[in-house]
């Protein structure tokens, strides 16, 4: 009998990871063999700790009472209103600055009203968010020590890791308290379509499992290198490949702190849109191998249009470093703060050149959110000016222009229209619109026709009769 398929699942985690190797050698004798971790373990286990993260959510009480029939014989004994609860998730983190600043994940406290930090020798502390960054999946937080200056472990130099390293991952697995695993490093500069970050991952096979997300992956110096954030699993539990954040990422985020709290962390959009170069592509341009990031599309008056590239272009390296995939771009320049330059070898036509991009965030326009109500011929409707920041936060494709719907009431007239949230209006009655307040004006009269575009196709809507 065939067995039955079962298919990976990407598991996000809390997950500390080990340190590089700083002189590499393989072991020669027993006595090399019989060397221990502890010394390294002793160096950086205080300055890990977890994370607990409590959240106040409503539910209801029992499944039924959803059900008009029972809402109409239980109505009258005080059971129908719904049950708040705490949801509760643990973690694991760094600290990464003896003032008490310490570094996650974005998930292990995304939406937390109470975030508590329990350090090694068990003192326990609120902490509060200083940043974060969904995409990067990095989230900051600070306790307040009483000016007692925290236990740290110094961040290397992730760049410099090479495959076969040994590395430790410390955490908080499952809640069980501190634990400790060893590993190597599997693979560097890994991306997956299932982890939707701008991050060239560390892959390691030390054990990593849920509870260890935001946990350390350090090397042989003790220095952090990685913050574990996710698996690749069967059951959700560890079969040696996971994944952490290079923690030159994490010095970036750093630099761009400030004094804030509960900001979001502002990211580099070049406003160039790129793909993988394969080898049907590379063969196309000539290239003698697949190699770089083909640039496709350029945002008008972006930093890419700025700095020279063009459609057609192939990015071979950022600041030396090469660049195999978008998400790879992304990362790299990820580690300029903003108003920096990240110096491009770009391949035109046969020819190398040298550009320098701007390092800067996605343009931002005011998005005058409207609804559209009675007077207009798409009543029930909520639109908006789209811009790259814009489209960023509501989900829509960065490269998205014109007028965007946000929202739809159910069984309005803009529902008829066929209009859903993420549509782009284009025209109407073949006269195009640009901005939310001309499409406001432009359905104020008949509504005979309306050309709209989803998911990058066009189609018509026109009036029946």
């Amino acid at each position: 009998m065939l067995r039955r398929f079962i298919p990976f699942v990407l598991v996000l985690l809390l997950v500390p990871v080990a340190p590089v190797l700083a002189q590499r050698a393989v072991p020669q004798t027993r006595a090399e063999i019989q060397l221990s971790f502890a010394p390294v373990v002793k160096k950086v286990a205080p300055a890990v700790v977890n994370i607990t993260s409590r959240k106040a959510v409503t539910v209801a009480r029992n499944p039924f009472l959803d059900d008009p029939f029972f809402q109409f014989f239980f109505r009258d004994f005080g059971r129908m209103a719904p049950e708040r609860r705490v949801q509760q998730s643990l973690g694991s983190g760094v600290i990464v600055a003896p003032d008490g600043l310490i570094v996650t994940n974005h998930h292990v406290v995304a939406g937390g009203d109470e975030i508590e930090v329990v350090l090694a020798d068990r003192r326990s502390f609120a902490a509060r968010i200083v940043a974060s960054d969904e995409r990067a999946d990095l989230a900051f937080l600070r306790v307040d020590s009483g000016g007692e200056r925290l236990p740290t472990v110094p961040l290397g130099n992730s760049d410099a890791i090479e495959v076969g390293d040994l590395v430790l991952a410390i955490g908080n697995p499952f809640g069980i308290g501190q634990t400790v695993t060893s590993g190597i490093v599997s693979a560097t500069g890994r991306t997956a379509p299932q982890l939707d970050r701008d991050v060239s991952f560390i892959q390691t096979d030390a054990s990593i499992n849920p509870g260890n997300s935001g946990g350390a992956l350090v090397d042989m110096e003790g220095r952090l290198i990685g913050i574990n954030t996710a698996i690749f699993s069967r059951s959700g539990g560890s079969i040696g490949i996971g994944f952490a954040i290079p923690s030159n990422l994490v010095q970036a985020r750093m630099r761009g702190l400030g004094g804030g709290s509960g900001g979001e962390l502002v990211r580099a959009w070049p406003g160039a849109r790129v793909q993988t170069v394969d080898a049907a592509i590379a063969d196309s341009l000539g290239l003698a191998r697949p190699a770089g990031v083909l640039v496709a599309e350029v945002y008008p008056g972006s930093a890419a249009e700025r700095a020279g590239l063009r459609p057609g272009d192939v990015i071979l390296s950022v600041d030396g470093a090469e660049v195999s995939d978008p998400q790879a771009l992304g990362y790299r320049l990820s580690l300029h703060t903003m108003g920096e330059r990240a110096t491009l070898a770009v391949r035109r036509r046969g020819e190398t050149m040298t550009l320098r991009l701007p390092v800067e965030p996605a343009p931002e326009t005011p998005a005058d959110v409207t609804r559209l109500e009675r007077g207009s011929a798409l009543d029930g409707a909520v639109v908006a000016n789209l811009s790259p920041a814009f489209n960023e936060r509501i989900g829509l494709d960065p490269f998205e222009r014109g007028v965007g719907v946000i929202e739809v009431r159910p069984g309005s007239p803009a529902q008829l229209w066929r209009l859903r949230p993420g549509d782009v209006i284009e025209s109407v009655n073949g006269q195009r619109v640009a901005s939310a307040a001309e499409l406001r004006r432009a359905t104020r009269g008949a509504l005979r026709r309306l050309d709209v575009r989803r998911n990058g196709e066009r189609f018509s809507v026109t009036a029946r009769g």
